[in-house]
C-alpha cells in the first residue's frame, strides 16, 4: 500500500538527527515510554510505541503512546511546532493500536495538568514528527486492564492480551521470580543443569505425552513428568548440589491451578536429611515473599504437621491455615442414643465429623437445604444440621433420637456457642474429609475469616508410604507421592508386614491452601528400591526394563541424597495475587487442553504419520437409535 505524502514526511523526520541514547535505546527509539521525568524537559527525544488513547481536538491531539514501560502523551500542536501541520495530518490518521514513532521535545505538563496515576504524568512530548510504522485493525476487545473480555476470546488472541499492563507485569514478576531463585541457589552452591525433553516412559503417576521415534518403528519417548530419575543420577555422578527450572509434561485433566504443559524449580541435594532441604526451600520462599508482596507471613519458622493430623483437622493435606475453622470428630459420641445414621455410619468404617460455622444459628430453611445441596455435590449422602439458638437451646433432628445431655455432650465436644450452626457429615472418612474441607474454605471466605494480605505457610510431614487404589477391579498398592521417595529409618520391616504403616521421608510445603512444592529423602539402596518397585505390582522383567538404570546406579557409589521440586507457576500465582495459573503464563492451554492461538492439538497429514509408522485410530462414535 502506498504510503500517503504526509506519512512519509513527518516519518523521515523522525529519524533525522539523533538524539542522545538511554539505556534502552534502539536504532528507532531513544527512551522508552516510561522512563521521562521533569529532569528531561528541553530534550529531544525519539519514542516508538502504540497507540493507547488517541483524542482528536481539530487542531490539537493529544496521543498516550504506550510499550512495555510506560505510557506519555504526545501533544500535537500545530502552533508548537514548525512541522505542525503535516505531523497532524498524520496524527489524525492513527488509532487505537496504530504502532508509531514519534520525534519530540520533552516539555513539563501545565500546572493542573499532571496526572499522578503515571510515572511520566509530570511531562509531555511535545511532537516534531510522527511515523507510522504499522497500522492496525479494530482489536477484538479493548487493551486496558478494565477487560471484560471472554477467556477463550484472550487466549485465543494472546499476543494481545500480553499488552495489557496487568498481563504484562505478571509476566515480569515471573522473569523476576526465576532471577531470584537462580540467584539465591548459585550463591548456595547449586549449580543449573539441563536434563533430557525427550525421555523413557515410566509409570510415576499421570499419563505421559508420547513422542514417536521415526528412527526406530515402533518405539517412543515420552515427554519427561519431572526430571525426577535424571537429578537422582546427578546425584550418583557426584554433583552434590543440582537445580533447573524445568519443563515438566502431564496428561492429565486439569484446574485452575494445573496445566498439561507447567514449570517447576527442581532440586537435589547430596548427603542430607529433610531438614537440610526444608531449610534451603523455606529460606527461598520466605526471601520470595518478602522481596515480592507487602503480605505477612502468618507465622515463623514455619509449623510443621503430620499427614494425619491435617486430615483430622483440616479433611486435606494442603490446608488454608490463614483462618482457625478446624472439623472434629464425633468418635464414639456418634453411638449415643438411637440416632442409625450416626451409628450404622461407624459401625461401617466410616465415621461422622462435623465443622462448626460460627454465627450460622439462624440459617433459613432455604440456607440449610443449599449446604446440603453443596455437600451431596461432593459425594455426602446429606448433611445433617445442628443449630444453637440464642438461649443456648438446639434445633436439629438428632434430638429426637438422644436425650438433651447426650446432645449438649456433642455440643461441648465441638466447642458450640449460640448462635453457631454444626453441620456433620456421616460416611466413608475420605467422602467426609473431602465434603467437609470444601465446607470449610467456603465458610472461611463468606464469614470474612480469611485475612487477604496474610500467607499461611507450613510443612506436611509424616506421609504413609503406600496407599491402596482399585484398578481394573483389583486393589493395589500406589506410592503416595512417586516410587523413589525413601522410607524412615526402621520402617523397611513393615514392607513385609504391614506396608501401610511404613511412613515415607516425604514432606511437603503449603500456602494459602495451595501445594506449592514437595519432596523427599530419596531411596539409594537398590535392594530397597527394587522391593518398592515389587510393592507397587512390578514383576523383575518390568524393574528391570523400565528403572533397571536406576538400580545399577545405586549400586555404583549412590550417595544418600534428598531434594524438592517448586511449582513454578503455582507460586507465581500466589506471588501474583490471583488464583488462576492462566494469568501468570504467557501462552497456557484453556481448561480442554487447547491452545487456542495456535489451535493445538489438531490433525497432522498422513505422510507425517506414514513417516512415523503410526496409525489414527479414533473413538468409536456410538450409532443413533
Amino acid at each position: 500500500m502506498a504510503t500517503p505524502k504526509s506519512r512519509k514526511s513527518t516519518a523521515k523526520s523522525t529519524t533525522s538527527t539523533p538524539a542522545p541514547r538511554g539505556p534502552r535505546a534502539t536504532a528507532l527509539r531513544t527512551v522508552t515510554c516510561g522512563e521521562l521525568t521533569l529532569a528531561d524537559a528541553g530534550r529531544e527525544v525519539i519514542m516508538t510505541g502504540w497507540v493507547n488513547r488517541r483524542r482528536d481536538h481539530g487542531q490539537l491531539i493529544f496521543i498516550d503512546l504506550r510499550d512495555r514501560y510506560g505510557v506519555t502523551q504526545v501533544v500535537i500542536d500545530p502552533e508548537r511546532t514548525p512541522e505542525g501541520s503535516a505531523v497532524l495530518d498524520t496524527a489524525a490518521e492513527a488509532r487505537a493500536e496504530y504502532v508509531l514513532q514519534v520525534r519530540g521535545t520533552v516539555a513539563a505538563r501545565l500546572a493542573g495538568t499532571e496526572n499522578a496515576a503515571m510515572a511520566t504524568g509530570a511531562v509531555e512530548v511535545i511532537a516534531t514528527g510522527i511515523g507510522i510504522l504499522n497500522p492496525a485493525k479494530t482489536p477484538p476487545f479493548p487493551i486496558t486492564d478494565a477487560i471484560t473480555a471472554d477467556e477463550a476470546l484472550r487466549l485465543k488472541y494472546r499476543y494481545l492480551d500480553i499488552r495489557r499492563p496487568a498481563m504484562r507485569a505478571r509476566l515480569e514478576l515471573r522473569h523476576q521470580v526465576a532471577l531470584f531463585m537462580r540467584n539465591f541457589l548459585s550463591e548456595r552452591g547449586f549449580i543449573e543443569v539441563e536434563t533430557p525433553i525427550l525421555t523413557k516412559s515410566s509409570p510415576e503417576g499421570a499419563r505421559d505425552y508420547l513422542v514417536p521415534s521415526r528412527v526406530w518403528p515402533g518405539e517412543f519417548y515420552a515427554l519427561p513428568q519431572a526430571p525426577q530419575q535424571f537429578k537422582q543420577l546427578l546425584m550418583v555422578a557426584g554433583l552434590d548440589r543440582y537445580f533447573q527450572i524445568a519443563r515438566c509434561f502431564r496428561d492429565e485433566d486439569l484446574r485452575g491451578d494445573r496445566q498439561p504443559e507447567f514449570t517447576q524449580l527442581d532440586l537435589e541435594m547430596s548427603f542430607v536429611e529433610e531438614a537440610d532441604v526444608m531449610t534451603v526451600i523455606e529460606d527461598l520462599i520466605v526471601g520470595l515473599i518478602q522481596r515480592f508482596t507487602q503480605k505477612k507471613i502468618k507465622q515463623l519458622p514455619l509449623p510443621h504437621i503430620t499427614f494425619a493430623e491435617a486430615m483430622e483437622r483440616y479433611g486435606i493435606d494442603r490446608p488454608d491455615l490463614r483462618f482457625d475453622l478446624p472439623l472434629q470428630s464425633l468418635g464414639d459420641l456418634a453411638l449415643l442414643g438411637e440416632f442409625k445414621v450416626f451409628q450404622d455410619a461407624v459401625k461401617s468404617g466410616g465415621v461422622v465429623k462435623g465443622l462448626r460455622i460460627l454465627g450460622r444459628g439462624g440459617a433459613t430453611r432455604k440456607e440449610l437445604d443449599e449446604l446440603t445441596e453443596f455437600a451431596r455435590t461432593f459425594g455426602a449422602k446429606g448433611l445433617l444440621t445442628l443449630a444453637i439458638n440464642p438461649d443456648g437451646s438446639v434445633k436439629s433432628p438428632i434430638t429426637k433420637f438422644m436425650t438433651a445431655e447426650d446432645v449438649q455432650r456433642i455440643v461441648t465436644h465441638m466447642a458450640g456457642q449460640p448462635g453457631d450452626l454444626i453441620v456433620f457429615v456421616a460416611d466413608s472418612a475420605k467422602v467426609a474429609n473431602d465434603v467437609l474441607w470444601r465446607m470449610r474454605v467456603r465458610m472461611g471466605e463468606e464469614l470474612g475469616l480469611i485475612d487477604p494480605n496474610v500467607m499461611a505457610l507450613c510443612w506436611v510431614v509424616g506421609f504413609p508410604m503406600f496407599e491402596v487404589i482399585e484398578e481394573n477391579g483389583r486393589e493395589r498398592y500406589h506410592a503416595t507421592h512417586n516410587p523413589f521417595s525413601g522410607v524412615k529409618p526402621g520402617h523397611e520391616a513393615l514392607f513385609e508386614t504391614d506396608p501401610l504403616q511404613a511412613e515415607a521421608r516425604q514432606y511437603d510445603i503449603v500456602c494459602n491452601g495451595y501445594e506449592i512444592g514437595g519432596g523427599s529423602v530419596r531411596i539409594h539402596q537398590a535392594e530397597v528400591q527394587r522391593r518398592v518397585f515389587q510393592l507397587l505390582g512390578l514383576n523383575d522383567a518390568q524393574i528391570t526394563e523400565q528403572f533397571g538404570h536406576m538400580l545399577e546406579a545405586f549400586e555404583l557409589g549412590a550417595p544418600p541424597h534428598g531434594g524438592l521440586a517448586v511449582g513454578f507457576d503455582r507460586l507465581v500465582m500466589l506471588l501474583a495475587d490471583t488464583d488462576n495459573i492462566r494469568e501468570v503464563m504467557a501462552f497456557p492451554k484453556n481448561a480442554n487442553a487447547q491452545d487456542l492461538l495456535m489451535n493445538a492439538p489438531s490433525p497432522v497429514e498422513t505422510e507425517q504419520l506414514d513417516e512415523l509408522h503410526v496409525a489414527v485410530q479414533l473413538p468409536k462414535v456410538p450409532e443413533k437409535k
